[in-house]
């Protein structure tokens, strides 16, 4: 009676609790969305529903334990239970399939791989301001990451899922500065370049990257029909680029310290006129406490880089200390912007 009076007098958990609750347990919602991706649910039940037995043999699954995930994801939006012991996945959740036009499957398998261990360092980062990645990996990520051509590719797959899918509208009646020759430096595999280029056959691209990153876009720009024109070039942005009359650089910035985009930008300038156009596209940081999805960013190139998202002004200040004059920003559907600057 007693153990019984004291569980009814416990008050109800308040809402706020309640949230913090889930944040707190965030860790484990997304090991659960990594083993969705991995073992390629979503894919395997993007044409219908599927009984869960066959769903676990096909999967190498235990039965009982994907049934057990598979229910606790059902109320988060990604799965849906029907008669039979059948289950569905919804379109949130076919995200993590990879049919889905807007899948970000790659982006999934690449931060449980790479960037969930070091944050368990954060604190570390917090206190001494070193990125937690290189206080696990022994070394800059980006240096540790290149080191194994499986977590180049899971990089290179994971950028093209994130930057593909909030980009959706960003081009929408944009069209680019005046200029012959568009550079796409740190283009990976020349998605971007492909996008900004498919309707202006008039000019003439090069896409530019390390040259195990920039491998990969030769077979995007046959794809789509842009190889003649478009040339795919391997290199460091921090020994030199090719001249061209407009630079685009997207999502490059962020994820390097002032100094270190001193010298990308540098680079441009050495091999450009004055008058070249600069076309950055970077998730720029609203003041104050507005939601943007470039804060949570912004803690994730705090982990894992030396990094940092950038408020308008922080971006003005950058590239004019590299010589170059900040012509606008243009907000866009999607959570990017398009800063747009002229060498002086």
């Amino acid at each position: 009676m007693e153990t019984s009076d004291a569980i009814g007098a416990v008050p109800l958990a308040s809402s706020e609790a309640t949230l913090m609750t889930q944040m707190l347990a965030g860790f484990q919602v997304s090991q659960a969305l990594y083993v969705v991706a991995k073992l390629d649910i979503a894919t395997k039940l993007a044409e219908g529903p599927r009984p869960i037995g066959p769903l676990a043999k096909e999967t190498g699954a235990d039965e009982d334990a994907l049934r057990r995930l598979l229910r606790t994801l059902a109320p988060l939006g990604l799965f849906r239970h029907g008669g039979h012991d059948t289950v569905e996945v919804t379109s949130f959740g076919a995200l993590l399939s990879t049919s889905h036009p807007a899948s970000l499957r790659d982006a999934a398998l690449y931060w449980m791989e790479t960037h969930y261990q070091p944050f368990d360092s954060l604190l570390g980062t917090v206190k001494t301001g070193k990125p937690a990645a290189e206080i696990l990996y022994g070394k800059p990520f980006f240096e540790w990451l290149a080191e194994d051509s499986e977590r180049a590719a899971l990089l290179t797959g994971a950028m093209a899922n994130v930057t593909g899918g909030l980009r959706t509208g960003m081009f929408d009646g944009y069209a680019l500065p005046k200029g012959q020759t568009v550079a796409d430096i740190g283009g990976a595999d020349g998605t971007v370049m492909a996008e900004l280029l498919s309707c202006d056959p008039d000019r003439q691209g090069i896409v530019f990257d390390l040259p195990h990153v920039v491998s990969d876009a030769h077979e995007v720009l046959r794809a789509r029909g842009l190889a003649e024109r478009i040339e795919v070039v391997g290199g460091d942005f921090f020994d030199g680029v090719p001249a061209a009359d407009v630079y685009v650089l997207s999502y490059i910035l962020h994820d390097w310290d002032d100094a270190s985009c001193g010298k990308i930008l540098g680079s441009i300038a050495r091999a450009a006129s004055p008058g070249a156009r600069l076309v950055a596209i970077e998730a720029v940081l609203p003041e104050g406490d507005a939601p943007h999805l470039a804060k949570m960013i912004d803690l994730t190139m705090l982990a894992m880089l030396t990094g940092r998202e950038r408020t308008a002004e922080e971006y003005e200040a950058l590239v004019s200390d590299a010589g170059f004059a900040l012509d606008r920003i243009l907000p866009t559907p999607s959570p990017f912007s398009v800063i747009e600057a002229t060498l002086r």
